[in-house]
């Protein structure tokens, strides 16, 4: 994922030139570089924060599959008698 550049004065600039009053400029601005830079999420800190999430998974799975082998070794016992 590419990380997001943004020029906060020049977009301040360009806002005050197309006749945005200075101090609703000034507003916009930080609100969009905030914005960005806020939701930005690159791949590696995903798959960090994911990676235990990951590994809880794998572990709830193999013991959903001890316990349904354990429960059926009980049916099939009880079916015998």
């Amino acid at each position: 994922m590419s990380s997001v550049t943004f020029d906060k004065l020049a977009y301040l600039e360009t806002l005050k030139a197309s006749g945005v009053p200075e101090d609703q400029a000034r507003a916009h601005a930080s609100a969009l570089d905030a914005a960005l830079h806020d939701s930005v999420v690159t791949q590696s800190v995903l798959q960090t924060e994911l990676q235990p999430m990951r590994t809880d998974i794998a572990v709830l799975k193999w013991m959903l599959g001890f316990n349904l082998a354990a429960t059926m070794g009980i049916v099939m016992l009880l079916l015998r008698h």
